[in-house]
């Protein structure tokens, strides 16, 4: 039987086998730096695997989970063709949700959806993941690369990843163990982090006839010091390393990553129906490009607090004779922190479990 020849190929139909191995090997030296000596292999098999006995030290230890992605700031690395940083955001969004709640990231694995594989793009991206593993003390255990084209245009992609981390059972932290008296300790955003880009975009990018003020990602804005671009692309701040070490060596009661919902919402997640926390704007400066989105699309200051961190990406509840030591101790880790508010009893229904901002920015 003669074969047909010069038939369909997946090649004609838009994916490279080709550029996706070339994209392998150009990932393949960042992967290995973002390794813990608990991996076991290298990147090419079908599963990544992490050395479960390491886990023989606890004496109950619960497994943490976490997938997220980084929403539509992607449209921005697009845009600037800049694709080395996108990755922070993404192992900032995974690993500080795990750390809130006292758990050590271990792993992660990550997912690149493309239009086209583009073997340097790739290993940009795969490269800050790498890098922001390494910052957050997490191994780089596995990923995929997927080329959908007609699915998505050529220079398009999203990014998406899930991590496991572990934490003691008697070290576990959350609402059950906040007290009246404890204070909030706020602890410094680099920015806009990774949440709230469909307001941003919408605000500051959107051509004017649709409601926007149609400004360019090329413009140098004084108050920012920086192009807009280079604003709006600065990357996540990864806090696991300071958060877990504020656990094990201060009376912390809980934390909480404020991503979407803002601040007060975030916060309520890890506060008790018993108190209520009040946090006081005054302690903190708005950063200028919160004030800008603010300024910019004539915001209501609830609307502002509601969708972006307006400059606070972690909170930590902490035994008030530990404050001074707290702020120590995020300070040695180059974060900036402050107290916030406190915690007090709720006295009704209203107030039950929530957490308030009161005052203005200084």
């Amino acid at each position: 039987m003669t074969l047909p020849t010069g038939g369909a190929t997946y090649e004609a139909a838009g994916v490279s086998i080709d550029a996706g191995d070339r994209a392998v090997e150009l990932m393949r030296a960042w992967v290995d730096r973002a390794r813990r000596p608990e991996v076991l292999g290298g990147i090419g098999g079908f599963a990544g695997l992490f050395d479960a006995s390491a886990l023989k030290s606890y004496d109950r230890p619960l497994l943490a989970s976490s997938a997220d992605g980084v929403g539509t700031k992607v449209a921005i690395a697009q845009a600037l063709d800049k694709h080395d940083t996108i990755g922070f955001d993404l192992v900032g969004m995974l690993v500080d949700d795990l750390v809130v709640c006292g758990a050590e990231p271990l792993f992660l694995t990550d997912y690149i959806a493309t239009g086209r594989v583009v073997p340097e793009r790739i290993a940009a991206i795969v490269r800050g993941i790498a890098e922001a593993c390494v910052e957050a003390g997490c191994a780089l255990v596995g990923g995929e690369t997927a080329e959908h084209p007609g699915l998505l245009g050529p220079g398009d992609y999203d990014l998406a990843g899930s991590t496991t981390g572990v934490v003691e059972a008697a070290d576990l932290l959350g609402a059950d163990r906040v007290r009246t008296g404890d204070v909030v300790v706020a602890m410094a955003s680099s920015g806009l982090h990774a949440n709230g880009y469909s307001l941003v975009r919408q605000v500051l990018l959107a051509a004017p006839s649709e409601g926007g003020a149609g400004r360019r990602l090329d413009e140098h804005v004084d108050d920012l010091g920086r192009t807009l671009g280079e604003e709006l692309l600065e990357p996540t701040r990864i806090y696991a390393k300071a958060c877990l070490d504020l656990a094990r060596t201060t009376t912390t009661h809980a934390m909480s990553h404020v991503t979407g919902g803002g601040l007060a919402a975030n916060l309520e997640r890890v506060l008790p129906a018993s108190v209520t926390a009040t946090l006081d704007r005054s302690t903190w400066e708005l950063p200028p490009v919160f004030a800008l989105v603010r300024d910019t699309g004539a915001m209501a200051t609830a609307d502002l607090e509601r969708t972006l961190n307006c400059g606070v990406g972690m909170v930590a509840v902490v035994a008030v004779e530990d404050a001074d030591r707290a702020l120590a101790v995020l300070s040695g880790h180059g974060v900036a922190a402050w107290v916030a508010g406190e915690v007090a009893d709720a006295t009704g229904s209203d107030d039950a479990g929530r957490a308030v901002l009161t005052g203005s920015h200084s």
